[in-house]
């Protein structure tokens, strides 16, 4: 059996302050806020994507408490249920290589890129087994 090509896609996700690197691939800032000290150019982004970050009121209320995470999370895929556009222009971009969703926040297991990398997989793999499904 053959498998599903979205398993040939890679979605790594970076500090924003760690060097850009050529397997990043297509690299896509995820913050609603540019990074404090960055310059564009050690940046080395091909797309800032603020809308598919978290609201501010989501992004206050969690305040990058580990405690907060899995409720975060939840409301987060809540958000990014209701933001399709900005959903799929990261899955448009996937289509044609790998990525990296950058990101500023210290801790590198709770926040809000892992909870979008892990949803757009979801999404990814969803669209792959509507299209292998055969037809009536």
């Amino acid at each position: 059996m053959k498998k599903p090509k979205i398993e040939l896609i890679e979605i790594k996700i970076k500090r924003a302050y760690e060097p850009a690197d050529e397997s990043d691939g297509a690299r896509i800032l995820v913050d609603r806020l540019w990074p404090r000290g960055l310059s564009k150019t050690r940046a080395a982004l091909s797309m800032w994507l603020k809308e598919i970050a978290p609201s501010s009121e989501l992004r206050t209320w969690f305040g990058h408490d580990p405690k907060k995470f899995e409720e975060f999370r939840r409301r987060y895929r809540l958000e990014l249920a209701a933001n399709g556009d900005a959903v799929k222009s990261v899955v448009n971009l996937l289509k044609r290589g790998p990525a990296t969703l950058v990101y500023a926040a210290h801790d590198e297991v709770h926040n809000h890129a892992v909870v979008l990398s892990e949803y757009i997989r979801e999404v990814m793999r969803k669209d792959e087994s509507r299209k292998s499904r055969p037809t009536n």
